[in-house]
């Protein structure tokens, strides 16, 4: 499956999940109810909270990286619920991609009315 056809459905399925939760609840929430909706209706291979191990001098440390979401195999999800996406977030997402060496991430956030405004798409 192409890279596009899987972040469509990925931003379908939150979309979905935004407009039946609305925003103000936590991550976790969220999170549950994406792998929910990703699984049953976009078949798509979900794993959740996806141990990233960090690799030192040949060393594969498990320091407690986790990814949200990991799609096909492909994209990285991480998920916020907070008042504003910052440079932080970014570099997070960023840090689990580069650690996992996937090319593409979604952070979403969805603490806002209009999903449209809480998704970036990143690129490593």
């Amino acid at each position: 499956m192409e890279i596009n056809e899987i972040t469509g459905k990925i931003i379908n399925a939150s979309i979905q999940v935004n407009k039946a939760l609305g925003p103000g609840l936590l991550e976790s929430a969220y999170k549950e109810c994406l792998f929910y909706h990703i699984t049953k209706y976009e078949n798509l291979f979900v794993e959740k909270e996806k141990p990233m191990p960090l690799i030192y001098e040949e060393v594969r440390l498990y320091v407690g990286y986790r990814i949200d979401l990991l799609i096909e195999n492909k994209v990285v999800i991480e998920i916020k619920s907070v008042e504003a996406l910052n440079d932080v977030h970014v570099a997070q997402t960023l840090t689990y991609m580069k650690l996992g060496n996937y090319k593409l991430g979604l952070l979403i956030n969805f603490n806002v009315t209009l999903l449209k405004n809480g998704i970036k798409r990143l690129a490593n």
